[in-house]
């Protein structure tokens, strides 16, 4: 039988996951608005663009810089990690699974990272999570409770199918889906929504991101400085570039 605490929990989490992600939505709507396909443009307009692209990328700024020491003490959770310990460059990276941007940083900017920097020994990426709201909770949840060699996976997976659970009317039977893809039956996925230790692990790494400053999603901090913003492949790279 269940307790009367993991018994209110567990109806906090139907309830919330039945209801439409609204925060989810503060993000949505610009980001589809911005990402409409574009028109065909002259070579003459291709030429701009890529002058202005250029331009850009050497006017990445930081948005103010951390202790990297304090920002990599232990927290109440694993760590998770991409890359290798002694990489030169560390990448903290603070982000929502029902954040617009961040699933387009993960799935447009974050592949070429990896190739370039992180496969390659030149950086890590150390992910946390910042659920603020309880589909987000829930999902990163699931996560930490499949195998660990499947949690980056079940992110990816949580990304790329946002829209099918983070907005839908009902989020439990998408994520049911999701969860028994990285190993989680039925009952794992109930168990896992009751487990206290490891909401306070998400709730946890919450805390601690308002802690350095963290106030939107995907934040970053690179070697210490801080980036608010999916930033682009090629404003990553010169940014992971200047300390190298």
């Amino acid at each position: 039988m269940l307790n009367t605490k993991n018994s209110r929990h567990l109806r906090f989490f139907a309830a919330a996951l039945g209801l439409f992600a609204t925060t989810c939505f503060t993000v949505l709507p610009s980001y589809a608005a911005e990402n409409k396909p574009a028109e065909a443009k002259t070579d003459e307009a291709k030429s701009a663009d890529n002058k202005a692209s250029v331009a850009k990328t050497t006017e990445v700024k930081s948005s103010g810089t951390v202790d990297m020491t304090k920002l990599l003490e232990p927290g109440k959770g694993k760590e998770m990690v991409e890359g290798k310990a002694d990489a030169p460059v560390t990448i903290v990276e603070y982000a929502s699974v029902t954040c617009g941007h961040c699933a387009a940083f993960y799935n447009e900017t974050l592949p070429s990272i990896r190739e370039k920097y992180i496969k390659t020994g030149k950086a890590r990426l150390v992910f946390r999570e910042f659920a603020y709201d309880p589909r987000a909770q829930a999902g990163y949840m699931l996560a930490r409770c499949a195998p660990e060699d499947r949690y980056f996976p079940m992110i990816q997976v949580l990304f790329e199918k946002q829209m099918e659970w983070a907005a839908a009317s009902d989020a439990l039977p998408p994520l049911k889906k999701i969860a028994a893809m990285a190993g989680l039956d039925d009952n794992a996925f109930e168990a896992c929504l009751k487990n206290q230790s490891v909401l306070d692990e998400v709730k946890s790494s919450f805390e601690r991101g308002k802690e350095f400053g963290v106030t939107s999603t995907p934040t970053f901090f690179i070697n210490g400085k801080k980036y608010e913003g999916a930033l682009s492949v090629d404003d990553m790279s010169s940014v992971i570039d200047s300390f190298l």
